[in-house]
């Protein structure tokens, strides 16, 4: 039965009124990253203003670092992908080990410890952050990227073991069971047959990984004091001061900041859907 026109027109408004409020913040932003100077506000609202200019754009690419012959915007934005990379790697390989494990084997102890993991995702990571921050202190990685990657990595573990345990509980263990006949140890059957049926649910935790990393500000600003090591979240902090804000720079640099994150959406784009539905299925 076709729905009436008034109804579909009356659909469609609505999700175009959400639709303006998602992305008014966004352009609200472009617009200020555009005008000259430091101007948050001004008389009247346009997306491009009457004397627009790229110089916030310029100075972010070619203002150097007083201690570094690279811009800082170009180191923020190296020891992030830095950080980011190792979370993601690290991330990966532990949850589509750890996901395996837990999907695979009957061992003692593993209904507690799924269920341990699972109670971590109750709680928000700030309520973590004292106690990580007192063990990462105690092995003497404070102000290293280590550290860091550390704290990242197990805030991080709790959802992607999960999400992989599922993903793994939706491949048939036979497929294992022929590859263990026609010779091949568990070891190659794992990387040889289910690793590469596993592709959507390892780019969902590479995702969920390089997301925890890459516009994470409390816990860098606890672990990080060298300024030559501040990641973005940290650098774009540095262009508000106590008196006044460089908000022409803070606007660009917030928008190039969600660059690459939209690139990885993009080229991931394919296994998102499949991962996540297929990873919420048991057999």
């Amino acid at each position: 039965m076709n729905e009436p026109r008034h109804i579909t027109l009356a659909r469609h408004a609505i999700l175009l009124v959400f639709v303006a409020i998602a992305l008014w913040p966004v352009l609200d932003v472009v617009s200020i990253s555009l005008r000259p100077g430091d101007q948050l506000r001004t008389s009247k609202w346009q997306l491009v203003p009457d004397d627009w200019t790229l110089d916030s754009y310029v100075q972010l690419f070619t203002r150097e670092s007083p201690d570094d012959a690279l811009p800082a915007f170009v180191r923020w934005l190296l020891n992030s992908l830095l950080v980011s990379t190792a979370v993601t790697l690290t991330g990966v390989a532990l949850a589509a080990i750890g996901g395996y494990a837990f999907s695979r084997f009957r061992f003692v102890g593993r209904g507690a410890m799924m269920t341990s993991i699972l109670v971590t995702q109750m709680f928000p990571a700030t309520m973590l952050l004292l106690p990580l921050y007192l063990m990462i202190a105690r092995l003497g990685l404070i102000d290293t990227y280590a550290g860091l990657c550390v704290f990242y990595a197990s805030t991080a573990l709790p959802f992607c073991v999960w999400q992989m345990k599922g993903f793994y509980d939706t491949i048939p263990a036979s497929l294992e069971e022929a590859a263990r006949i026609d010779g091949c140890s568990r070891w190659q059957a794992f990387t040889k047959v289910i690793l590469p049926l596993a592709v959507p649910g390892l780019v969902i935790t590479a995702l969920f990984s390089f997301m925890s990393a890459w516009s994470e500000y409390l816990v860098a600003a606890q672990i990080l004091q060298d300024k030559d090591m501040f990641t973005l979240p940290l650098g774009l902090k540095s262009f508000q001061a106590s008196m006044s804000t460089q908000w022409g720079l803070y606007a660009a640099a917030s928008l190039l900041v969600s660059v690459p994150v939209v690139v990885v959406f993009v080229l991931l784009s394919k296994y998102l859907v499949s991962g996540l539905t297929l990873g919420s299925v048991k057999e």
